[in-house]
């Protein structure tokens, strides 16, 4: 349970089979690459709130991927005099989810257009500066847990 200083979250690790994870391009920072997130409501499950927010993201329908593990708590602070609905960070839990669809399965921008694009790439190739720094330790956490890499 999330302590109250910290939002509810969940991110989404979407694999394909050959491999390859999505990670979308932030509408609101050029350059900012990361995987679908967002908060949990308070009359929501974690693995509901992983299903509304692939819906509202990438437009991605439960039929098109299936869940294979969670992990976290992972925790990180906002930047000092930045809060979401008062909250000072996030605490988040990440699924990884096999995608079983197509491509135009994903659509972005979708209901909420948090992304402007997406691309498919190999976990090696995420680069840690494609995050603000806040979010990077969650990340190099993440990558370690769920693949074995370490990011630089």
């Amino acid at each position: 349970m999330a302590s109250s200083r910290y939002r509810r979250n969940v991110g989404a690790i979407i694999q394909r089979g050959d491999g390859k994870i999505l990670i979308g391009e932030r509408s609101n920072v050029a350059g900012a690459w990361q995987f679908p997130q967002g908060g949990v409501k308070d009359s929501e499950t974690a693995r509901e709130a992983l299903a509304r927010e692939l819906r509202e993201e990438v437009s991605l329908d439960p039929a098109h991927y299936q869940v294979l593990q969670s992990k976290g708590p992972y925790r990180y602070v906002f930047p000092p005099g930045r809060t979401k609905e008062g909250f000072e960070g996030q605490e988040q839990t990440y699924f990884l989810v096999k995608f079983t669809g197509a491509d135009s399965n994903i659509v972005v921008p979708a209901e909420e257009p948090e992304f402007v694009q997406f691309h498919w790439i190999e976990p090696d190739e995420f680069k840690i500066d494609w995050l603000p720094d806040f979010k990077r330790e969650v990340y190099r956490q993440v990558f370690l847990d769920f693949f074995g890499l370490a990011l630089a």
